[in-house]
């Protein structure tokens, strides 16, 4: 039962991880309609952001970890706000009218420069990843022991989720994104500025990218240029698990995949570790293709 316990905190803080990712797809491909691959590599961009600033942010706060990991995520979801929105300005923006494969190979293409240009701006070799959450021990008994990070990572990926909500369900820039997700010409009939609205959605996606990759490589405390693609896959077959286009459930596949993840890690080999989310995924897609919360919609031909 201890094993048990301890593998359930971990899978929920590996899923937590997944869900935040996850997010930034959903939220895009229900405004757009098109998966923006070169997600996961904001999400690496996040973790180097806050590898080079930490060392700095460390001086200003005087060791403080609680201060300087906080800081340092605030500091990497402004960056890659910035760098997501940039890459919308220059990369999808002219696009937005043409077919949708094309989008979908352009943001493959932004995924490989920004993977190959990390290699040749950061070097190929992995990296280890500073201490910025503190790591102390908060339950040890029974059998089980539970550090703060695992905690610490599950507390921050609720606290964000539930202030994306807010933001999408008490805002008026957030009922605009329902708005266009329901119907993008309509809403532009209406007044509402879609550049506007569709820059603010990569400023959320990429920001929870960001405090995403300082999560996972503080757990796993190692970061390459490549640190993006299985994470990123991860969470993308978590979002169409729970329906893609869909915030909750979006969360709820990134909690499945990564249980799901950790169980067979731990009860049955690692070896199958990565396999297991693609299982999950063919089998989604066979028996409900709209995922667990989506909805079926009818395409015109």
């Amino acid at each position: 039962m201890s094993e048990f316990i301890q593998q359930v905190i971990n899978g929920v803080s590996l899923g937590s991880i997944y869900a935040l990712i996850a997010l930034g797809y959903t939220m895009v491909y229900g405004i757009l309609r098109f998966i923006n691959f070169a997600h996961s590599d904001i999400f690496m961009m996040g973790a180097y952001v806050a590898y080079f600033s930490a060392p700095l942010i460390l001086k200003i706060t005087s060791g403080n970890l609680f201060l300087a990991g906080l800081l340092a995520m605030v500091f990497a979801m402004v960056v890659c706000s910035i760098l997501g929105v940039t890459i919308e300005k220059l990369a999808y923006k002219p696009l937005r009218a043409r077919p949708t494969i094309v989008v979908l190979i352009t943001a493959i293409g932004v995924s490989f420069f920004l993977e190959y240009g990390g290699q040749l701006v950061f070097g190929p070799d992995p990296k280890p990843f500073p201490d910025l959450i503190p790591k102390t021990k908060v339950i040890d008994a029974g059998g089980v022991v539970v550090n703060s990070t695992p905690l610490v990572v599950i507390g921050t990926a609720i606290g964000l989720m539930l202030l994306l909500r807010w933001v999408v369900m008490n805002t008026k820039t957030g009922t605009a994104m329902r708005a266009l997700s329901f119907n993008l010409q309509a809403a532009r009939l209406m007044g509402i500025n879609v550049n506007k609205v569709v820059s603010f959605t990569f400023v959320l996606g990429s920001s929870l990218a960001a405090a995403a990759a300082i999560l996972y490589a503080s757990t796993y405390p190692s970061i390459n240029p490549l640190m993006g693609v299985f994470p990123g896959l991860k969470a993308f077959i978590a979002a169409v698990v729970g329906g893609i286009g869909n915030l909750v459930g979006a969360a709820l596949g990134g909690l499945i995949i990564g249980v799901t993840e950790t169980f067979v890690t731990g009860y049955i080999s690692a070896t199958y570790r990565d396999a297991i989310a693609f299982g999950i995924l063919i089998i989604i897609l066979l028996f409900r293709p709209s995922g667990l919360l989506g909805k079926f919609e009818s395409e015109r031909v």
